[in-house]
């Protein structure tokens, strides 16, 4: 009995695609547009972060300097009364002021991200652009050899 030969398809195909010309810049231009972006996304996000942790430990350290003084010893049972009416009252306007030190915090990190979403969408129009032009120009080329191969 005889053995027919197999064919190797993996063969086949890596020297297929090994005669199709790859231009790998543009894939590493993307690579590295995209580590930039996700670098500049990720300094906004821990900015962001960094701030809401100040104001988180700021608001903690305030309302537990303030819970002392309320349950600090009282001569009379009015004295109570008045330290936990104060603290209400502070906590509120404490409330007020953080929530719009948050608020703050939020709106710069939206304005941010509108602000680098813009300019990759700029960056990515004049890469296309560029991509655009230069398949254009190579086709171009191409037709021309191919037009005076034919004379």
């Amino acid at each position: 009995m005889t053995k027919k030969a197999t064919a190797d398809f993996t063969k086949m195909f890596q020297d297929m695609m090994g005669n199709f010309p790859v231009d790998m810049t543009a894939f590493e231009d993307a690579f590295k547009n995209q580590a930039a972006m996700s670098e500049k996304f990720s300094k906004v996000a821990l900015d962001a972060a960094e701030k809401s942790a100040e104001i988180s430990t700021k608001w903690t350290k305030d309302t537990l300097a303030k819970a002392g003084e309320v349950t600090a010893a009282k001569e009379d049972a009015a004295a109570y009364t008045k330290a936990m009416s104060e603290f209400a009252s502070a906590q509120a306007e404490t409330v007020a002021e953080n929530m719009a030190a948050f608020a703050e915090i939020a709106k710069a990190v939206q304005t941010q991200t509108v602000e680098l979403l813009m300019a990759a969408s700029k960056d990515f129009g004049a890469e296309a652009t560029a991509a655009v032009k230069k398949a254009t120009d190579e086709v171009t080329k191409a037709a021309k050899k191919a037009t005076e191969a034919a004379k």
